[in-house]
C-alpha cells in the first residue's frame, strides 16, 4: 500500500507540473528532447511496445511512461517513479537522428541491486554503482547504425554517460557526463567506492521561478549518510557566491536530513525562489554524517535554465 501511495503522489506531482500555468510545458522540459515516440524492444524479456511519451496537447502521457517501465522491467510501484524521463527523451532525440522510425533494441535495461551484484560476481562489465539500478540507463543498438558512430554522436553532446565495448551496442545513461570504451570502462575500479562519484540531478532541465524541483542522487556506493537541509543556487559557471538558498521540504527541523536507502536518495524537493531571474543555474547539496572521509563534501547538479 505504501508503494502505491508513493507512486500516486509522484504521478500527481507530474500532472501538477504539466497543468500548472506557471510551469514550463513538458514538451520544452529538456535541453535534448526528441518527440518521445519510440518502438522499444527488450531482447532480455521479449517485451516490446510503441510509445508516445507526449500527449497531443504536449503534456506527459502517464500511461505510456508506465508502459516503458514494463518494457524495461522497472518496478514502478516499488520505486515510486518512472524510468528517467530525461534519459528517454534523449534516447528519442538520438534515435530520430541516427535511425528514424527504426526499433530501439535493448540489451540491458533496469537492474535490481541484487542482479547487478550477481552479474558483477560473474565477471561481467557492471559497475558497483551502476546507473541501471536507478532507472537511468540502458544498453541498446539501432538497426543499420554502427556502434562506434552512435557512441561518437552521443559523446559529442556531452549529455550523459556513453560507453562502447565493441560491436553495435552502446551503453547510455542520464548520469554525469562521461565516456569510455572497453579498455577504459573501469567497472572493476574502486574509484566510485566511498561515495566519491555521487551525481545530483534535477527532474527537468527547464523551470519557472517558484516551481518545485525534485533532486535525485545516483551512483551511491553506500547509504546511511545525510544532506544539509538547504540547497544553494549558483549561476552556472560561477560557483561563488550563491544567488539564493532554499530549504529542502524534507528538512523537518533537522540540521542533517538522513539518506538511509535508495528511495530517500531519489526524492529530495525544494521550491525555486519566485523572484529568481532568468538564466542558467546549478544547485548544490552539502553532505553531513559522512560514513567515511573519502566521501564528497558537496555535489553540484546538472545545469538548469530558469525562464521567466
Amino acid at each position: 500500500m505504501q508503494h502505491i501511495i508513493f507512486i500516486f503522489l509522484y504521478t500527481v506531482f507530474l500532472l501538477f507540473q504539466a497543468t500548472d500555468s506557471t510551469a514550463t510545458q513538458p514538451s520544452e522540459r529538456f535541453f535534448l528532447m526528441g518527440s518521445g515516440s519510440m518502438h522499444l524492444k527488450n531482447l532480455r524479456n521479449d517485451r516490446e511496445a510503441r510509445v508516445h511519451l507526449l500527449n497531443p496537447d504536449g503534456s506527459f502521457n502517464e500511461r505510456d511512461f508506465a508502459t516503458v517501465d514494463w518494457v524495461f522491467g522497472f518496478p514502478t510501484e516499488e520505486k515510486g517513479e518512472h524510468i528517467s524521463p530525461r534519459m528517454l527523451f534523449m534516447l528519442s532525440y538520438f534515435a530520430e537522428r541516427m535511425a528514424p522510425g527504426k526499433t530501439i533494441n535493448i540489451e540491458s535495461a533496469y537492474r535490481s541491486p541484487e542482479y547487478n551484484d550477481q552479474i558483477r560476481a560473474q565477471g561481467n562489465n557492471a559497475a558497483r554503482t551502476s546507473t541501471h539500478m536507478d532507472g537511468l540507463a540502458l544498453d541498446f543498438w539501432l538497426e543499420g547504425v554502427d556502434g562506434k558512430q552512435l557512441w561518437e554522436t552521443i559523446r559529442q553532446k556531452n549529455c550523459g554517460g556513453i560507453g562502447h565495448y565493441g560491436g553495435k551496442t552502446v551503453h547510455f545513461d542520464a548520469g554525469r557526463p562521461r565516456f569510455w570504451e572497453a579498455a577504459t570502462s573501469g567497472t572493476r575500479s574502486p574509484e566510485p567506492d566511498y561515495n566519491r562519484h555521487l551525481h545530483l540531478a534535477t527532474d527537468f532541465d527547464r523551470y519557472r521561478p517558484g516551481e518545485k524541483v525534485r533532486l535525485s542522487l545516483s551512483s551511491v556506493s553506500t547509504f546511511d549518510f545525510g544532506v544539509r537541509p538547504t540547497v544553494q543556487i549558483f549561476r552556472a559557471g560561477s560557483p561563488h557566491p550563491p544567488v539564493a538558498t532554499v530549504s529542502l521540504d524534507q528538512s523537518n527541523g533537522t540540521d542533517c536530513v538522513p539518506i538511509k536507502n535508495r528511495k530517500a536518495s531519489r526524492f529530495l524537493t525544494a521550491t525555486l525562489p519566485p523572484d529568481l531571474s532568468g538564466g542558467r543555474y546549478t544547485l548544490q547539496l552539502t553532505f553531513c554524517n559522512k560514513p567515511f572521509p573519502q566521501m564528497l563534501d558537496l555535489v553540484l547538479s546538472n545545469p538548469v535554465e530558469v525562464r521567466r
